[in-house]
C-alpha cells in the first residue's frame, strides 16, 4: 500500500511538473512570436508581408536594408537614439536614486505626503498631460530640442518608489551613522556608500530605462521636427515607398534596432537576476 501511494505521489508530482513546463513553453512561444513575426518580415517583400502569412525566411533581406537606408539615414538614427537614451538613463538614474535616498532614510515634515503623492502619481498615465506638456514647451521655445526630452525624465515616481523599497531594506542605518561619525557629508555618503551599494536596483532600472527611452515614440513625435535630431523610430515610421509604407523596409529597421536591447540586457542580465534574488531573500 505504501508503495501505491508514493507512486502515486511521484505520478502527481511528475504531472505538476509537466503542466508547469507546458505553461512555460506556451510563455515563451507567445512571447518570441513577435520576435519571429519581425524576423521573418524582414526577408520578405510588401506584397507577401500583407498578403500572405509567412513561415519560411524569404530572400529579400538585402533588397529591404537597401531601400531603408536609401529613405533614411540609418546610422544617424541610432546614434541619436543612443545619446538619448543613454542621457536619459543616467540623468534619470541620479536624481531619483537621490530623491529615494531622502525619502528612504531622512526624516522631514511631510515626508509620507510626499511620498503618497509620489504613489498616486506613478498611478496616472502620462499620455494625460501631453497637450499641456506640448503647450508649455512651445510657450518655452523648448521644441527640437533633446533638452526637453530629458529633463522631464527627472521626475520618474516608479523609479523614486522602486529604489526607496530597496533601500528601506538594503542600506542599513548603522552604516550611515558610522559614515557620519566619520565625518562624512551627505553628498559624500551618497556617492561613496549609497550608490555602491545600488549597483544592482541602478542596472535593474536602468536596463528598463535604456529600453523604454530607446522604444519612446510619442513624446519624441510631437518635440523633434527636424529629421537630423530624430531617433530611430520615428525614422523607421517615415520609411513609405511611392504610395504607402514600406513594410519590408520598415521590419528591417526594427530588426535593427532591437539589436541594442538584446546586447544591454544580455550584460546586464546577471545582475538583473542578482536584484531579483536579493528582493526574495528579503522578503522571504
Amino acid at each position: 500500500m505504501k508503495d501505491k501511494a508514493l507512486t502515486a505521489s511521484k505520478m502527481k508530482k511528475y504531472a505538476a511538473r509537466i503542466v508547469v513546463y507546458l505553461f512555460a513553453i506556451a510563455v515563451a512561444v507567445t512571447a518570441f512570436y513577435p520576435f519571429f513575426v519581425m524576423i521573418i518580415s524582414a526577408t520578405h517583400d510588401n506584397y507577401n508581408i500583407v498578403a500572405k502569412i509567412n513561415v519560411l525566411p524569404g530572400n529579400q533581406l538585402a533588397v529591404n536594408y537597401a531601400r531603408l537606408t536609401q529613405n533614411i539615414e540609418l546610422y544617424r538614427g541610432i546614434f541619436n537614439s543612443v545619446i538619448l537614451a543613454v542621457a536619459v538613463t543616467a540623468v534619470q538614474n541620479y536624481f531619483t536614486a537621490m530623491a529615494a535616498y531622502a525619502f528612504s532614510k531622512f526624516e522631514f515634515k511631510g515626508r509620507n505626503v510626499l511620498f503618497g503623492v509620489v504613489m498616486v502619481a506613478m498611478m496616472l498615465p502620462g499620455q494625460l498631460g501631453i497637450i499641456g506638456f506640448y503647450k508649455e514647451i512651445q510657450a518655452l521655445n523648448l521644441l527640437n530640442s533633446y533638452f526637453t526630452l530629458i529633463v522631464p525624465t527627472i521626475a520618474n515616481c516608479f523609479a523614486v518608489f522602486f529604489y526607496k523599497q530597496y533601500l528601506d531594506g538594503g542600506l542599513p542605518n548603522e552604516l550611515l551613522e558610522a559614515a557620519v561619525v566619520d565625518g562624512c557629508g551627505e553628498l559624500k555618503i551618497f556617492h561613496r556608500i549609497v550608490i555602491p551599494l545600488m549597483v544592482p536596483a541602478l542596472v535593474t532600472q536602468g536596463v528598463m530605462t535604456f529600453i523604454g527611452n530607446w522604444n519612446s515614440y510619442l513624446t519624441p513625435l510631437i518635440v523633434l521636427n527636424d529629421k537630423k535630431k530624430m531617433t530611430l523610430p520615428l525614422m523607421i515610421a517615415t520609411v513609405r515607398d511611392s504610395t504607402h509604407a514600406d513594410y519590408g523596409a520598415q521590419y528591417v529597421g526594427m530588426l535593427v534596432s532591437v539589436i541594442p536591447m538584446v546586447i544591454v540586457f544580455c550584460f546586464a542580465s546577471r545582475i538583473i537576476m542578482e536584484k531579483i534574488s536579493i528582493g526574495a531573500a528579503v522578503k522571504g
